[in-house]
């Protein structure tokens, strides 16, 4: 029975990254000759793909991207666990109100308000930049409903009593004791928005339109010459993008799990 199961996960897993596979091999071939099939074995034009590429601004926007997903993170994580703090373990008037405003927030499309932010972020002076692509995560509603079933799950109420009772002022528990005992569900919350700031397309699309504000999505759309489209040079572009998403997996990814398995089993 566990052979089978390690076959079936085996099978799945090959399956999971044929797609990351098909990509690397297409990044080694000539533009045109991908239009004849897919490619199954590597070519010999990377090198030329790769200098495609490297002509262009791509470090440039390769570290407009990487500031903008990192300052994500940041905005994030601060806005989303000073929330769930809050709503998880005080008592206050409007506290259900303010819950149920995170959830139904969750429920309306992000395209709905698009026109009115971008108005927003031009009236503050910010427009055309990397502002509004960052300040979107500023305000993250399932950042905020994450981080309040995780305190509530993992952080028990009897500890913070105890350490109130001992004379912690409230930051102080937040910093020395809430922080520290949440990891997990931090660790999680950062991946995902990383990832998602990182792919994130539509937003760079239609508040930037300047050449040097350009993230990586809408730079490797773009990416070609004036009357053809390298494909080619794109797939070499495109894995090279995935390699810090791989890294921060891999490096979390025992964390990551914990905090998606967290509060799934009680007692």
């Amino acid at each position: 029975m566990k052979v089978l199961m390690w076959i079936c996960l085996a099978l799945i897993s090959l399956l999971s990254l044929f797609p990351f596979y098909i990509m690397i091999v297409m990044g080694t071939h000539y533009n045109e000759d991908l239009f004849k099939g897919i490619p199954i074995f590597p070519g010999s034009y990377l090198a030329e793909n790769l200098k495609t590429v490297f002509q262009t601004d791509f470090l440039r926007v390769y570290g407009n991207s990487l500031t903008v997903s990192v300052a994500s993170v940041v905005f994030a994580l601060l806005t989303s666990t000073l929330i769930g703090y809050a709503v998880a373990k005080f008592e206050f008037r409007g506290r259900k109100g303010l819950q149920m405003f995170v959830v139904l927030t969750m429920m309306v499309p992000a395209q709905v308000g698009l026109i009115g932010y971008i108005i927003e972020m031009r009236n503050i002076g910010v427009g055309n930049t990397l502002w509004p692509v960052i300040l979107i995560w500023a305000a993250f509603p399932f950042g905020a409903f994450f981080m309040i079933q995780f305190m509530r799950d993992s952080v028990p109420n009897d500890l913070l009593e105890c350490a109130r009772i001992d004379g912690c002022s409230e930051p102080g528990i937040l910093l020395r004791i809430v922080l520290p005992i949440i990891k997990p569900g931090l660790a999680t919350l950062a991946t995902l928005v990383f990832l998602w700031s990182w792919n994130n397309y539509l937003l760079p699309l239609v508040t930037i339109n300047k050449a040097e504000w350009f993230t990586l999505p809408i730079f490797i759309s773009n990416l070609g010459y004036v009357h053809r489209t390298d494909y080619a040079a794109r797939m070499a572009a495109l894995t090279m993008t995935t390699i810090p998403v791989l890294i921060l997996f891999m490096l979390g990814s025992r964390t990551f799990m914990k905090g998606l398995t967290a509060g799934a089993v009680k007692g």
